[in-house]
């Protein structure tokens, strides 16, 4: 099965047994979380549903592997003639989830 979900404001294609990184989400490692927000659905009879925006009664079932960060974004300014210069760095922090299972009812 392949479904399409929405999380983080960001859309990700998903099947059962990937791992994947996403914005964060409130929960301990090992725990179970549902993503309800399923735009395609595919099914093993490769028959695909396709929500408006989103498939009724479709889930994915997922568990936190990890809480991590992401790499270190270094963001610079600079004005030319002004001795102004401003460095910040900022490292995203993620969750990164294993795919359980697709439901389609």
């Amino acid at each position: 099965m392949l479904a399409v979900i929405k999380t983080g404001g960001k859309q990700y294609i998903v099947t059962p047994g990937q791992k994947l990184k996403v914005e964060k989400l409130a929960g301990e490692e090992g725990a179970a979380i549902k993503f309800e927000e399923v735009l395609l659905v595919e099914g093993d009879d490769k028959k695909v549903s396709v929500g408006q925006p989103v498939v009724a009664g479709a889930a994915v079932s997922a568990k936190i592997v990890a809480q991590t960060k992401g790499p270190k974004v270094i963001a610079y300014k600079y004005k030319a003639k002004k001795r102004y210069h401003l460095k910040k760095g900022h490292r995203q922090q993620l969750t990164e989830v294993e795919i359980t299972g697709v439901e389609l009812k």
